[in-house]
């Protein structure tokens, strides 16, 4: 037994020793005969650390349809090591000049920082705060005189990055700005120089086939529009600017980092933002990635649902294109007639803007913000001059910044206030006889619409408060809001949202509702009751946005309840997993009035909009008109507001049409919109039922 264990522990000590013997062999080799050669190779192994940009979340409809989301793309870096390689083996200037020169050919633009003309005469142009701010940190460093020209700076850019007198005043240009923009990033501790963002892939592909050296290709992102709408709702991303600058500064942005610039990108930057990562990448000699190791994930943006519905956007952006073109016609039409007949009056009558908002009654959340004209979102940056500069400012966002009288839709109000205020009862009749003479032996006797009307003296006779908002009798509503004063008028505008904030995140106008103290700041007269009897009609200094005009026809459907318009609707992370942030109704305001009140006031829009809208029989709608007067030689401005179904609300809106004459010109564009929304309703009550009967 002895023996076979000896003979064992012989044999295991024998493999042991070959073993080590290899391993000492092997280790030789490696340490001894080849350890000149690895210890060479890893000492050119080059460890560089880039930025990973973080995806921006996405942007969703109130539905998950997917409005703005992320496309792939690749921004070139400068690789220094490789541009400035120690022993001054490469050209660094021949190789810049190089790759600017393929850039242009392949149509793309580089960054270039330096705020000095391209060519001479050298001079300083569009020097920002962050601009400045560069330079001077570069002049500081380089012992460049304070107050050095462009020239003069130029020329010691020459000399600092031994730029060759062949090269012409414009390569020397080109050559300095692009070291200039190397340079000044390290000496204010800034991100890497990205000289070209989203390249065009031909030219990725030349690069990489013909081993360019001194450029990395980072992969990055780039905002890619789901659709051509919504594009004062959506805005957009850009580089950051000085003021973007400063109000990051503490947020760990880098100061290349994407921000929003206008809209929902800029309202919930907060939400979309990413954060960016770290990455740590081996590089042997030639060039070749060895290994790649996050120091720090990036952390994506979230996602950002809207309130806005982009299936009914859409079609209210048809609507108004196509309404505007009606109105438009049937202007000119009258004007043709009015000409031939010798009695046509000269007037600005041609459109020249519109909006539409639709809003949820019970809850205030817009549905759409349209506006005319519009452009395509996805278009701005490649032609953002042309766009500014084409004909009736289609960048303007009328919805939720221009303001305006609203003429009759505004009766609703004074009604409303008068009952409440007792001033009238739902039984109350006032006699129209076509003109107010209460003040005549002043002066002041204005008219009634109607006795204007083909020069006929029509009168509306007696009527009660239902009846006058059916006929938008003037003599009535000059008669309540006299007896009611603008004190209490602006009360319950207010209580309305007429002239206050809506609570929208973007940027709103807040209007204006006449009163004393606001009209003799902007005209420096003294208010008088004949401002106010015209404030009872909509007119005076009253102007308001479409979208406070939606919300103030919400609120009359919603028997007094007026919501915050917050276009934000949740917000969940990237992958959609975790829920971040929920809306939550908010009521800002409510008229209290009896229920007998609010049902005068809404039978009186019932009729209104079963004349208005006569050929539209899918529900029954609410409405009121409104046409706010310009001036002998504008024409006026047409104002519409409505809700449907009348005896169950969902939807309220306004319509706002610039020159378009006449508030009932409107209907054509109501009626469309309606139609796409319980079009839309009854197609998803019907896939409802279907699935309900699948289960």
């Amino acid at each position: 037994m002895n023996i076979i264990k000896k003979e064992r522990l012989i044999a295991l000590a024998a493999v042991f020793a070959v073993l080590l013997t290899v391993y000492i062999v092997a280790l030789y080799k490696l340490q001894i005969i080849e350890g000149e050669k690895y210890y060479e190779e890893s000492r050119n192994n080059m460890v560089t650390t880039s930025t990973v940009t973080a995806a921006r979340g996405n942007i969703l409809d109130r539905n998950g349809r997917t409005l703005v989301t992320n496309k792939s793309s690749y921004d070139l870096t400068i690789n220094t090591d490789e541009l400035f390689p120690s022993d001054d083996s490469v050209d660094s200037n021949a190789v810049i000049l190089k790759l600017v020169n393929m850039i242009r050919d392949y149509g793309d633009d580089y960054i270039d920082d330096l705020p000095i003309t391209k060519s001479p005469p050298f001079e300083f142009e569009n020097v920002t705060e962050q601009d400045q701010a560069r330079l001077d940190a570069y002049m500081e460093r380089n012992n460049v005189k304070e107050n050095a020209s462009a020239v003069e700076i130029l020329s010691s850019m020459r000399e600092r990055y031994d730029i060759d007198s062949n090269y012409t005043a414009e390569e020397a240009r080109i050559i300095a700005g692009v070291r200039y923009a190397i340079n000044v990033r390290y000496l204010i501790n800034t991100s890497d120089y990205i000289f070209v963002k989203d390249a065009d892939m031909k030219l990725i592909a030349t690069l990489r086939e013909n081993n360019i050296e001194g450029i990395n290709i980072k992969e990055s992102y780039v905002r890619e529009y789901s659709t051509s709408a919504a594009a004062h709702i959506l805005g957009y991303t850009g580089a950051m600017s000085d003021s973007d600058y400063a109000k990051y500064a503490d947020q760990d942005y880098s100061a290349d980092a994407t921000v929003g610039k206008d809209g929902a990108e800029l309202a919930f930057e907060k939400y979309l933002h990413g954060t960016n990562g770290t990455v740590r990448t081996t590089s042997s000699s030639d060039g070749t990635v060895i290994s790649k190791e996050y120091t720090k994930e990036p952390e994506p943006g979230n996602n950002v649902y809207l309130t806005i519905d982009i299936a009914l956007q859409e079609a209210a952006e048809l609507a108004l294109e196509n309404g505007v073109a009606s109105i438009q016609a049937k202007i000119d039409a009258k004007k043709e007639q009015l000409i031939a007949s010798g009695s046509y009056t000269e007037k600005q009558d041609q459109i020249d803007g519109a909006a539409v908002v639709v809003v949820n009654v019970k809850t205030g959340e817009p549905l759409a913000i349209a506006n005319w004209p519009t452009y395509d979102p996805s278009q701005l940056l490649e032609n953002y001059n042309e766009i500014l500069e084409a004909a009736n400012t289609p960048l303007y966002n009328r919805a939720l910044l221009g303001t305006y009288a609203p003429g009759s839709t505004f009766k609703p109000c004074t009604a409303i206030a008068a009952l409440t205020e007792g001033v009238i009862n739902t039984g109350t009749l006032i006699e129209c006889r076509g003109q107010y003479t209460r003040y005549a032996q002043y002066g002041y006797a204005p008219y009634c619409w109607i006795y204007t009307q083909n020069n006929q003296k029509l009168t509306h006779g007696y009527l009660n408060v239902t009846g006058a908002i059916q006929n938008s009798c003037n003599i009535f509503f000059y008669s309540a809001g006299h007896d009611l004063g603008i004190d209490k008028m602006y009360k319950y505008a207010a209580l309305f949202g007429l002239g206050e904030s809506t609570g929208i995140e973007l940027p709103e106008s807040t209007g204006n509702m006449a009163n004393a103290k606001n009209h003799e700041e902007l005209t420096g007269e003294a208010w008088s009751i004949g401002h106010t009897m015209q404030a009872a009609i909509g007119q005076s200094d009253s102007l308001f946005t479409p979208l406070q005009l939606a919300e103030y026809c919400a609120a009359i459907a919603n028997n007094g309840e007026r919501h915050s318009a917050s276009i934000l609707k949740s917000v969940r992370s990237y992958s959609y997993g975790e829920n971040v942030y929920e809306r939550e109704d908010e009521v800002l305001s409510k008229v209290e009035s009896p229920q007998y009140n609010w049902d005068a006031v809404q039978e009186g829009m019932r009729l209104v909009g079963k004349s208005t809208l006569s050929d539209y029989t899918m529900t029954s709608v609410a409405a009121k008109t409104g046409t706010a007067q310009k001036g002998e030689s504008v024409a006026n401005d047409a104002i519409f507001i409505c809700y449907a179904p009348f005896n169950d609300p969902e939807i309220a809106m306004a319509i706002v049409v610039q020159k378009g004459s006449a508030g009932s010109n409107c209907a054509v564009i109501a009626r469309e919109i309606l139609e796409a929304y319980f079009s839309m309703k009854s197609a998803t009550d019907i896939t409802d039922v279907e699935g309900e009967l699948l289960q």
